[in-house]
């Protein structure tokens, strides 16, 4: 297969959504899914590397040296670290400044590193329909998911008109903000509405030149950025970056970006819901990891990291992590509660407490 583009993926994240499993210093990215024998980071690797000639990876100081350790077969000059956490914009301006220096015409595609797809041939068309459209156009173009229920959870996009010349890629009439759940469901019944799941290709000359047109002080945070000449000059320009995501920083901004529907399956696991379907379960509904003894437990995701027996009785609908740094006991379904929990006890953390 032909490699049409450069990618550089987005290995961030701060962990809170998934801890213990997940931590600041270890998020999702690292993890392994469904008995799979590669991780998040790993597979996406291996996805975008059948279609790019150029594969780099922005991560963050905390955890660099575990995404290199994961990603052996990647030169050290292909990783890109952020000193500390700026936000999705932040990582897009640094995969910019970097690719500037190679090919600032090449379209790119920006994928993130802690989405779960099973269909790789499926994804790898679906973005090089992108790629050639954002290249023959000049325009940013966006792969959007269709959506299987009323996700209150993510940002939607509007289509607008198809593409002429051009089969299933439309225009982006409007951005939605997560949606409560009956407007939800009139996204859905319209069969107009993608979910956003921050996926973009454009070249660096895209970019720039829809930065010049809708986000003024992107372009001037981006010349900061390009202008580094070394590694403390370029973590200095970093650190005084705003932390705000590309979507608020430029994508909603702009009024000339196109959408490709994705032609792939597709999960976030931005919680232990999530990650309880992505994985296999037993008649009941249950998924066990390691030391776990249950009785009549149902539609319940159990795992044990420690070398200690876990029981569980008599409940259902719940979460039971034990894992070396920490102990979480929750209904399923709280994400954001966990969220919640695990920066209070970060921040405890911090504070040596």
């Amino acid at each position: 297969m032909m490699r049409v583009m450069i990618s550089v993926i987005i290995a961030g994240g701060s962990g809170t959504r998934l801890w213990p499993l997940s931590t600041p210093d270890y998020p999702k990215h690292l993890l392994q899914v469904n008995g799979d024998n590669k991780t998040l980071v790993q597979t996406t690797y291996d996805r975008v590397a059948k279609i790019s000639s150029q594969v780099f990876v922005v991560t963050d100081a905390s955890h660099a040296h575990h995404v290199k350790d994961q990603l052996p077969e990647m030169k050290d000059d292909s990783f890109i670290i952020e000193p500390a956490r700026r936000g999705t914009a932040s990582c897009i301006l640094a995969g910019l400044a970097k690719v500037a220096k190679i090919d600032p015409d090449e379209p790119i595609a920006f994928v993130a590193a802690d989405h779960y797809i099973r269909d790789t041939k499926g994804f790898n068309h679906s973005f090089k329909i992108a790629q050639t459209v954002s290249k023959k156009d000049g325009r940013i173009v966006l792969i959007g998911i269709e959506p299987d229920y009323p996700a209150t959870g993510f940002g939607y996009i509007e289509k607008g008109d198809e593409l002429e010349d051009e089969s299933f890629v439309f225009s982006v009439k409007a951005f939605k903000e997560k949606p409560d759940y009956q407007t939800a469901k009139k996204y859905i019944k319209s069969g107009d509405y993608l979910w956003n799941c921050g996926y973009f290709v454009g070249s660096v000359n895209t970019f720039l030149r829809t930065m010049d047109d809708f986000a003024t002080n992107m372009r001037v945070a981006y010349e900061t950025l390009a202008d580094a000449k070394t590694d403390k000059t370029f973590n200095e320009a970093y650190l005084a970056l705003e932390n705000i995501s590309i979507d608020y920083a430029l994508i909603e901004r702009a009024e000339n970006l196109l959408v490709v529907p994705a032609n792939f399956d597709w999960m976030d696991l931005g919680s232990y819901s999530d990650l309880h379907r992505a994985a296999e379960s037993d008649d009941e509904g249950n998924h066990a990891k390691g030391d776990v003894e249950i009785a009549d437990v149902q539609n319940s995701f159990l795992q044990n990291y420690e070398d200690k027996p876990m029981a569980v009785i008599g409940l259902d609908n719940i979460v039971v992590i034990n894992t070396d740094k920490g102990l979480i006991i929750a209904r399923k379904d709280l994400s954001q509660a966990v969220g919640d929990m695990a920066k209070k006890i970060h921040k405890r953390s911090a504070e040596g407490e």
